[in-house]
């Protein structure tokens, strides 16, 4: 087994100081940990069958299209305003520093669909919180919400403490 921890640049002062910011791209560009990596996500979700993969943009695309096609099931992407063609349910939310909005096609996922939630990275949660709330606006069922990456020190598990949260790597 490949340790994923290896393959994590830390970059300091990125995106401002003081931030020791997580690079994923030494992991994808290795297949083989990429393939690892997909190969721990599917044991974390287990034998659940899962109608859809939701995934957050950007870098929440980049394995939740890979999940979804091992899955065998649709992929659904949130995204920020005005990049979906469509009717949408849109959401604002907090972040550190201001606010932003997610949204997601309002016909996108059913009743009672079971999705994945999928990002790159939970930090303090109000990304993947927002994201589970448009999910729940279509009455999809969450099954999980799952991570490449956790900060612990963030706590942004806290955030989705209704649902099943799972992380590869913990920092």
């Amino acid at each position: 087994m490949i340790d994923l921890h290896t393959y994590i640049r830390e970059i300091p002062n990125f995106p401002k100081e003081g931030i020791q910011f997580k690079d994923i791209t030494p992991l994808l560009q290795s297949p083989q940990a990429m393939k690892e990596a997909v190969s721990q996500f599917l044991k974390l979700i287990g034998d659940v069958k899962i109608d859809k993969v939701v995934a957050i943009e950007s870098r929440g695309f980049l394995f939740g299209m890979l999940l979804a096609e091992k899955l065998n099931a649709g992929f659904v992407p949130i995204r920020k305003p005005g990049k979906l063609p469509g009717d949408t349910f849109s959401e604002i939310y907090e972040l550190e520093y201001g606010k932003d909005t997610l949204e997601i096609h309002s016909d996108a996922l059913r009743k009672g669909e079971k999705v994945i939630v999928h990002d790159d990275v939970l930090a303090t949660g109000g990304t993947a919180r927002t994201a589970c709330n448009l999910v729940k606006k279509t009455g999809a069922e969450i099954v999980q919400c799952n991570f490449l990456i956790e900060l612990l020190f963030l706590n942004g598990r806290n955030k989705l403490n209704s649902f099943e949260v799972a992380s590869l790597l913990k920092y």
